[in-house]
């Protein structure tokens, strides 16, 4: 029952860090690369699978970034 309230409350965590290990091995066997990177994405996947499981806003603000670049290059002002 342990890992039941595990995956509960870190359900955005586990697959954010699973996600960047598949990926990161994908990765590393696809070419030569370095070990750093391999740790960068598997921390981008638990960073995405924490701001989940707080229910935090997304990392990137969409929404204001479009509406900037709406403004910003209007082709007829």
């Amino acid at each position: 029952m342990i890992l039941k309230e595990i995956w509960e409350s870190h359900k955005g965590r586990i697959t954010g860090i699973a996600g960047g290990i598949f990926f990161g091995f994908i990765y590393l066997f696809a070419g030569f690369w370095d070990m750093l990177f391999f740790a960068l994405v598997v921390f981008i996947g638990y960073s995405a699978g924490k701001r989940k499981d707080l229910r935090m806003d997304s990392f990137f603000r969409w929404r204001e970034m479009g509406q900037w670049l709406s403004e910003r290059w209007r082709p007829f002002k």
